[in-house]
């Protein structure tokens, strides 16, 4: 049982039978109560856990405010990184319920680290992770996720990226010796600016590097790609999506230990490219994708045995079950009365609305803008031009905007510009309520993509959530980054629909992403329901029929005796 248990956490996968057999014997096994701290924030670190059975709430203090960070259930593990690094608790761990652990002092943990270095590549890249998602805090997880793995790139492609600034830096140090052999101005001045030039580079390189992130959270797989002001966007798929995970390295790798792990999907996969200790990345995957699928049986084995004990008049045992994804609202300002005009156009310039249940995205204003910046112009300079005409007429007494001499005469340019600023108006008009039609929707069990060209047809592409098989957002170039806009792509089925040009992409991808979890709990909890009432249905009716079905069984030597 013991053994079977470490098996599937990934500590422990690169040991052979014998070897965990080892490893399980060295195990404590303790019971604590509910909301008995096990370590203490600041503390000395004697001891590493395991969580065999129950729940474990992770906080730290920070500012004097405690922050609740995780809450860890079995199989996970605590403790590590003080033993590890000699260093002192860095949160408080105490028991959500009663719960069981396994243990090792820190003798123990000291001596199994050393007779079995193959359990250091795990421990360390559960330090590294949780440090970094500590210093990254990712807003856009959800209150009930949990990151298990954060990881960059090897820093092997650091140094590959810097590789190309320290060769041109041998072109300022040369324009630097020619200047002190000849005194020439210009060198020390050229010298100078390519200097500055080679140091960005290498700075933009070695900050590249540390925008990129893979992320596996107790929900899904995430690929976080960042280039400084051309490029930003986050791939990512539920673990149930996962079909296979993979191991790609070459010579090089090996030897420096790094790699691709490949997490397959069913509609492609999402690489994480050049990690240290790929195997043990796989590991970490595979087991949190187990554990999904796990917890998936256990629910439906519970709810099955519930609804059984229901039909056959038994007591039913209930449970607090974790709540589901709740949908993230937006926080309601106070109404004030407001004037008609006010009401009418309080929503013409809105990027994001939400009204019943029903999320709208506008494309970003800088689209706007792109669409209304020439009819803008021609109206401004029409305007300029017809108070530069008011000026002269007012100040030169020869020129008048109405002359009654010879009957009514009205200047001309005056009567000119007004009929050429009307259609301009027109166009403006036309470009902006194109802009505003331009929409994308997320309801409660769809998402939408509406396309109206003003005064002339509309095209509505919708797909329902639970179709939804993948998400990613694109901010491209640097207009994009600067005003923080961009193209979510969502793929259903073979197709894919594209939310462009939205601000905040991430949040967009974000309220897709709570939409469609909500949805799809709510679907399968609904064909759930109505397949174990019709399982169930037929096991009732066979317990009821049984002593019957069973005395009609004819015995067969009855028959070889009568042959």
């Amino acid at each position: 049982m013991r053994l079977a248990f470490l098996r599937r956490i990934h500590l422990f996968r690169d040991l052979t039978d014998e070897e965990l057999a080892v490893v399980a014997e060295e195990f404590e096994e303790e019971v604590r109560k509910e909301g008995e701290v096990i370590c203490e924030q600041g503390s000395e670190a004697d001891r590493f856990f395991i969580i065999y059975q129950g729940r474990a709430r992770v906080s730290r203090v920070h500012r004097k405010e405690e922050q609740e960070l995780a809450v860890l259930v079995p199989g996970d593990y605590f403790g590590e990184e003080a033993l590890y690094n000699h260093h002192k608790r860095s949160a408080t761990v105490s028991t959500a319920e009663t719960s069981r652990f396994f243990s090792l002092t820190r003798a123990q943990f000291d001596q199994l680290i050393k007779q079995f270095p193959k359990l250091k590549a795990g421990f360390e890249i559960s330090i590294a992770s949780r440090r970094l998602a500590r210093e990254m805090r990712f807003n856009w997880l959800r209150p009930d996720e949990v990151a298990y793995f954060v990881a960059r790139k090897h820093e092997t492609l650091l140094l590959q990226s810097l590789s190309g600034p320290f060769v041109a830096l041998s072109v300022p140090i040369f324009l630097l010796v020619y200047f002190f052999l000849t005194r020439s101005f210009l060198s020390i001045f050229l010298s100078g600016i390519l200097f500055l030039v080679v140091i960005a580079w290498a700075v933009w390189n070695a900050i590249d590097w540390g925008n990129d992130y893979y992320i596996v959270t107790n929900q899904r797989a995430v690929w976080l790609e960042k280039v400084i002001g051309i490029y930003d966007s986050r791939e990512e798929a539920p673990l149930n999506m996962v079909i296979s995970v993979g191991v790609e390295t070459d010579m090089t790798g090996r030897l420096l230990n790094y790699g691709n792990v490949i997490v397959r999907t069913y509609v492609g996969k999402i690489p994480f490219r050049h990690v240290t200790h790929p195997y043990q990345a796989a590991h970490v995957v595979e087991e949190l994708w187990t554990r999904t699928k796990q917890s998936a049986s256990r629910q439906e084995k519970e709810a099955m045995r519930n609804i059984l004990r229901q039909k056959m008049g038994l007591t039913v045992e209930t449970k607090v079950e974790t709540e589901a994804p709740k949908l993230d609202k937006e926080v309601m300002p106070k109404l004030y009365r407001r004037s008609i005009f006010k009401v009418i156009t309080d929503n013409w310039f809105k990027l994001r609305l939400e009204d019943s249940g029903i999320i709208t995205y506008r494309k970003h204003w800088f689209v706007l803008w792109r669409q209304i910046w020439q009819p803008s112009l021609l109206i401004f300079l029409i305007v300029m031009g017809m108070f530069a005409r008011l000026y002269t007429l007012i100040t030169t007494p020869s020129e008048k905007l109405f002359d009654f001499t010879n009957g009514i005469r009205v200047d001309t340019v005056m009567i000119a510009l007004p009929i050429v600023l009307l259609p301009l108006i027109g166009w403006w008009i036309y470009q902006f309520i194109d802009w505003r039609n331009d929409i994308f929707q997320v309801t409660s069990d769809q998402i939408l993509d509406i396309d109206k060209k003003p005064f002339g047809t509309e095209e509505r592409r919708a797909a329902p959530l639970e179709n939804i098989l993948s998400t990613e957002y694109h901010r491209i170039g640097l207009a994009g980054y600067l005003f923080n806009f961009g193209t979510v792509e969502i793929t259903v089925g073979a197709s894919k629909l594209a939310f462009e040009d939205v601000l905040d992409p991430a949040t967009v991808q974000a309220d897709i992403d709570n939409r469609r979890a909500a949805r799809i709990l709510q679907k399968r909890e609904a064909e759930a329901i109505a397949e174990r009432e019709r399982m169930s249905d037929w096991l009732l009716a066979y317990h009821e029929n049984e002593p019957e079905l069973r005395q009609q069984e004819a015995p067969p030597e009855a028959e070889s005796k009568s042959e």
